[in-house]
């Protein structure tokens, strides 16, 4: 069985974290996992530090629902994101090619395998899958301009 590694590095102004599964699959998901997990997390932080100093006091029970909160929305967005990535990865692999067409694909599979998730009707898995796919799209054409 693969051993794991983890490294990091901090460069300003980007921080690396790795961790090496042993194969380029896991890896790739592991990544997603956790680089979005983090954000979700973080703009769960962010609204809730928000709402504390418009309501100008913080209680105990706020912070642990607020730790809550951040704990699901991190597993929540990072579990999306490990599944996209993932395979985004399995599309370039069998396709050959590392183009916009993979993100497409692999945002559309999952837009529906969440809509499966939710048991969702056949016209909502659709419908995710056509968003799934777009955002993704989207975000290639964007990463790529210069």
């Amino acid at each position: 069985m693969p051993q794991g590694r983890i490294s990091a590095n901090l460069n300003s102004p980007t921080v690396g974290v790795f961790v090496d599964m042993g194969h380029p699959l896991l890896n790739r998901a592991v990544d997603g996992f956790f680089k979005i997990g983090t954000v979700g997390a973080s703009r769960v932080a962010a609204e809730e530090v928000y709402s504390a100093l418009n309501k100008g006091r913080v209680t105990k029970h706020d912070l642990e629902h607020t730790f809550k909160k951040m704990g699901k929305e991190g597993l929540q967005c990072g579990a999306v994101a490990g599944l996209y990535t993932g395979l985004e990865y399995g599309v370039e692999r069998v396709r050959g090619r590392r183009d916009w067409k993979n993100a497409l694909i692999s945002g559309a599979f999952t837009g529906a395998i969440l809509s499966l998730a939710d048991n969702s009707s056949r016209d909502k898995m659709v419908r995710n899958a056509i968003t799934g796919g777009a955002i993704a799209t989207a975000s290639e054409f964007i990463r790529y301009l210069t």
